[in-house]
């Protein structure tokens, strides 16, 4: 009768998936919210228990204005795809700055992100390689630009972009609109990670507000080697079809790359100074159409003017039985006999 019993139950298995939520929350405080403001969001609601904390996380996309103290204008057609910087942050968790943890009554407040931005780094360079690869525009090395990985949690500007939003403008600094995605994982802030730790927790009326931290914000420029290649496999039969012209500059650039040429391989702050390549042409040197490849490296300052947050959600993950599943249950254990088993009984 046991034996009978038990194989009736396993006939009811939990796929995982339909019993898996994540609920979507959109913030309390207004959207868009502009420069250096406060933002207030709610983490759980009344119909979503959270129980997953290392799985949830905020997902925030910002419209910044961003200021270049040069135009770089001195870029030959054939370049201008190709040659690409690269604007955001190290970390998605680097974006917050102070915040303040509602739960149950409770306020915890006065923490910096200074500390979780450090243990989130470590954390992020020994997570396993497919677990990076499920989670978009969090957490990068710096040779991860060069792969365009998805993790990035920025922006890459080709230098046609530049052109265009820079267009006439005669100021002495340049403004460009950027628009950006970015993805914090709770787990990756400092007062969040002891949620994880607790496996079985509930966590009800958890709400958190905090700023944005414009002072994390890096630029760096991708090795136009390495950026050139990867155009040329993306775009092959395009540029098969647009003639010649791209494909011989192209392997111009190859054949006169200089080899000493150092790239330096790190981030600059925001507001900083960095030596990145400012002119990318080829020069005629012979009647007969023999030309060379000339570049030049200059001192470039990256600065951030203002920003917008115009979307935020809290994307809060929890395990929950559908009323299917629920309905499935009720029925079986109405009509059937089971077992439940017990580790040790007393008489």
């Amino acid at each position: 009768m046991i034996i009978t019993c038990i194989k009736r139950l396993i006939s009811i298995q939990n796929y995982g998936e339909p019993h898996y939520s994540i609920k979507e929350i959109n913030p309390d405080s207004q959207i868009p919210a502009l420069f250096d403001k406060e933002i207030t969001i709610s983490l759980s609601e009344s119909d979503n228990d959270v129980t997953q904390i290392q799985n949830s996380f905020l997902s925030i996309v910002l419209a910044s204005n961003q200021k270049f103290d040069i135009k770089f204008e001195q870029f030959d057609d054939s370049y201008k795809d190709e040659v690409k910087t690269f604007v955001g942050l190290k970390s998605g968790s680097n974006i917050i700055r102070e915040y303040t943890v509602y739960l149950r009554g409770r306020t915890i407040d006065g923490s910096l992100q200074n500390d979780a931005t450090t243990e989130s780094f470590i954390y992020n360079t020994i997570k396993p390689k497919l677990e990076k690869n499920n989670r978009k525009h969090i957490h990068f090395l710096h040779e991860n630009i060069h792969k365009f990985d998805t993790q990035a949690c920025g922006t890459y500007i080709t230098m046609r972009d530049n052109e265009k939003a820079i267009g006439t403008q005669t100021n002495n600094t340049y403004l460009m609109p950027v628009r950006f995605g970015i993805q914090v994982p709770l787990d990756d802030m400092l007062i969040f990670s002891a949620f994880t730790d607790n496996n079985y927790g509930l966590f009800k009326d958890l709400k958190n507000k905090f700023k944005i931290n414009h002072n994390a914000f890096v630029f760096a420029q991708v090795n136009p080697a390495v950026s050139l290649a990867k155009f040329y496999t993306m775009n092959q039969d395009e540029l098969l079809s647009s003639g010649k012209q791209k494909l011989m500059d192209n392997d111009l650039f190859f054949r006169n790359w200089s080899l000493t040429f150092q790239y330096t391989k790190q981030f600059t702050q925001f507001g900083c100074t960095a030596h990145l390549i400012t002119s990318f042409r080829t020069v005629q040197l012979t009647p007969s159409g023999l030309k060379n490849l000339v570049y030049n490296i200059g001192p470039v300052t990256v600065s951030l003017k203002n920003y917008v947050v115009t979307e935020i959600t809290a994307n809060m993950a929890s395990y929950k039985a559908t009323d299917a599943c629920l309905a499935r249950v009720r029925d079986f254990f109405s009509s059937t006999i089971f077992v439940i088993p017990a580790q040790k009984v007393e008489i």
